[in-house]
């Protein structure tokens, strides 16, 4: 990504805008960059042991399962696909204990404190919002059932690093 990036920033000009894409197709992670100058295009250029530069596109290459630049009347999208190793799209929310986090999380969507009134949540940036919120209203009742809300999360934690170390 910051090697995309860094190309519109040198070759089309620092300040330009610039709208970065990130999302799944299959079990590749696929990074667009795009911007307003469809005449510089992104190519790998040789570059000598001395020179600084002129290894990005080369980088992208070698890490990428594939590359490309789409041509939008004056814009551009550069794009690469990287690898993720996942075996589906989803696969990285395996487990029982996301499933039930996930159930836990829309049932709080429909709760009051809830910023929309459609249900369901719209991206991962609301469900961490919703997260927090669910994790800091179970820490008030911990505290007002005379609970230790720290040793609670304590042990969540040692919960999580434990399921971690077995799943390596």
């Amino acid at each position: 990504m910051t090697e995309l990036v860094a190309n519109v920033i040198k070759h089309v000009g620092a300040g330009t805008p610039t709208c970065l894409a990130v999302s799944m197709n299959g079990d590749l992670l696929r990074i667009e960059v795009t911007d307003p100058d469809g005449k510089a295009l992104p190519t790998p250029v040789r570059a000598t042991d001395e020179t600084e530069q002129g290894r990005g596109m080369h980088l992208v290459n070698g890490m990428a399962v594939r590359w490309g630049v789409v041509l939008r009347g004056a814009s551009k999208i550069t794009w690469c696909e990287l690898a993720t190793g996942l075996r589906s799209i989803d696969d990285h929310v395996d487990g029982p204990q996301v499933a039930k986090a996930e159930a836990l999380l829309g049932l709080c969507v429909i709760g009051a404190r809830s910023k929309h009134s459609r249900p369901g949540l719209r991206s991962l940036a609301e469900a961490e919002e919703v997260a927090i919120d669910l994790i800091a209203d179970l820490l008030h009742w911990l505290q007002a059932h005379g609970l230790d809300p720290d040793a609670a999360l304590d042990r969540a934690q040692s919960y999580v690093d434990s399921d971690l170390r077995e799943a390596r």
